[in-house]
């Protein structure tokens, strides 16, 4: 259908369009266009297939940067802002979930991070849901010979990497990002990024350090030495 602003054109004016076909197709092209542009929301639930997972779709956001923003903001004021959100995992990605598709894709998807002369320390974490066709061994050990072929000097490290690189399957989509922080952020956890050394010792009260060991230890050694020397004073 043509807009109200067409339908208001004098007779002669519509007459020259109607002339121009393909003129007035690409036009109405145009505008069908530019109204489901307009329908996109900045950010739309999509329905993920999996349950207790939920798929957010942006426009005209970096994933990346949002979320690491987000748990950036947790992380320094130590605010709770979600009570049900456990994990929140930037997806900038995806391809068929089955592993010559992933190869062919993560060949290019990898290269901002790791194409020579970009390099950096990294490691890979795998999920997967409602999947059983994947192994994950065979996953993490070609995406890691894919970001070794693009650039040598690229290290597996497993304590503390410069960049995760997050594999999430969902039935036969997998999803992709490359995060910076993910130790820090305590794996992207919302609940656990939140938390003081205070709250987390409290909670694990068998990680005493060796600094508090060592002290332990050597209160008891004074206490055997006095010990020791009184009994000596009572025998004299």
């Amino acid at each position: 259908k043509f807009s109200d602003h067409e339908e208001r054109l004098s007779g002669s004016d519509r007459e020259e369009d109607e002339d121009d076909v393909e003129a007035a197709v690409k036009k109405e092209v145009g505008q069908i266009r530019a109204s489901t542009e307009q329908k996109l929301r900045r950010f739309q639930s999509v329905e993920s297939g999996a349950n207790n997972v939920v798929f957010i779709r942006t426009q005209g956001i970096e994933p990346e940067n949002l979320v690491h923003h987000i748990l950036k903001d947790m992380h320094t004021t130590k605010k709770k802002k979600t009570r049900v959100i456990l994990r929140m995992l930037p997806i900038s990605g995806t391809c068929k979930a089955f592993m010559e598709d992933m190869k062919k894709y993560t060949e290019t998807f990898f290269e901002p991070w790791f194409k020579a002369p970009n390099k950096g320390t990294f490691q890979i974490v795998y999920k997967a849901r409602n999947n059983s066709h994947m192994s994950r061994e065979e996953v993490i050990k070609e995406l890691a010979g894919i970001v070794g072929s693009l650039n040598p000097e690229n290290k597996v490290d497993l304590n503390n990497p410069q960049y995760t690189i997050v594999v999430e399957i969902i039935k036969t989509v997998c999803c992709l990002s490359v995060v910076r922080d993910y130790v820090l952020f305590r794996k992207y956890n919302l609940q656990e990024v939140v938390k003081s050394n205070k709250e987390d010792a409290q909670q694990n009260p068998s990680s005493v350090t060796e600094e508090q060991n060592s002290e332990v230890a050597k209160a008891e050694t004074e206490e055997q030495k006095k010990s020791s020397k009184e009994v000596k004073e009572e025998n004299k």
